[in-house]
């Protein structure tokens, strides 16, 4: 369940029998949301797992892009008869990545030799969700975090100027302000209102009849709209300087996962050196970013066959 789409689907096993997908806006509420998915498929069941774009604590969730009411596990397990478990977003992608192919993944960098240690995943969207995932030395165990609300750390004069810029706007600059779909159009923003790069007037129209991030990043991409070339390569440079922060957090000798919608639309800058460089780009401990596998996520159900898979071990 993230701020614009909600994705419910009916599993036997790790098999996918079917697969709904909902406008999240459209919605009330997410109870909403699963009663229309039941109207369409009422097939008994036998236990429920949703992943949700917010913390959850003692099976509760509010999402922070989102003006639902409170998503709460036990209202669910009465509407639906079964045990009804709500985890993270990101747990529930960390969960999926043990049920990808090879063809599900693009490898930015192989790293160094294979070494079993931590994961980490970091997914920009609607919002930024991130989740580590340890290595007991024999499994994985994904655990859920808010890293997306952690403060952007700026490291250079243009993105300092950038926090400044923010600051005028927001209490609090996360780094999810900046590295979102939402955060794309605020770095256009920011480089169109401080004069650093210029407006076209049939652009401005563009984004005002269909929406920020979506054409921004469609111009970045075919390079002929300077303001959105900059904006793009700005939100790249920022996206691996976090990955790796979080990387290095996790202490990911194990891997690097970059998932989330917006990353397979802009694979072809993340797997320009730019994106790697800014990603190792760690001082005394660049050795060891170099030697961490960074893979990118192209199957977009991950975090439905995650939220399946917790389901099926609730068993």
């Amino acid at each position: 369940m993230g701020g614009t789409n909600s994705r419910l689907a009916l599993f036997e096993d790790s098999n996918i029998l079917a697969l709904e997908i909902f406008p999240s806006s459209q919605y009330a509420s997410f109870r909403d949301v699963v009663r229309a998915f039941r109207k369409q498929h009422d097939q008994p069941i036998e236990s429920a797992c949703f992943g949700v774009a917010g913390p959850v604590r003692e099976g509760k969730s509010h999402l922070p892009n989102l003006a639902w009411p409170e998503i709460d596990a036990f209202a669910l397990a009465e509407d639906l008869d079964v045990r009804v478990r709500i985890a993270n977003d990101l747990e529930a992608n960390a969960h999926g990545i043990a049920l990808l192919h090879q063809a599900d993944l693009v490898t930015i960098s192989a790293g160094g030799p294979d070494s079993p240690g931590n994961r980490a995943l970091i997914s920009a969207g609607t919002g930024l969700g991130e989740a580590g995932i340890f290595f007991d030395g024999r499994d994985y165990m994904p655990w859920a975090c808010e890293g997306g609300h952690s403060d952007f750390a700026p490291r250079n004069e243009v993105e300092i100027a950038l926090l400044e810029f923010l600051l005028g706007e927001f209490e609090h600059v996360s780094v999810e302000r900046v590295l979102s779909g939402p955060g794309l159009h605020n770095i256009y923003r920011f480089l169109r209102d401080t004069g650093r790069a210029v407006e076209p007037p049939e652009l401005a129209a563009e984004i005002e009849a269909h929406g920020g991030s979506s054409v921004i990043s469609d111009h970045g991409l075919k390079g002929h709209i300077e303001i959105c070339v900059q904006a793009l390569e700005l939100f790249v440079s920022i996206y691996g300087a976090e990955a790796g922060n979080f990387a290095l957090k996790c202490m990911a000798t194990g891997g690097v996962y970059i998932g989330g919608g917006i990353a397979p639309k802009i694979l072809g800058k993340l797997l320009l050196p730019p994106f790697h460089e800014h990603f190792c780009a760690k001082g005394r401990s660049r050795p060891l970013m170099e030697s961490m596998p960074l893979h990118v996520i192209l199957n977009d159900k991950t975090a439905l066959l995650g939220a399946g898979r917790l389901a099926l071990l609730s068993l």
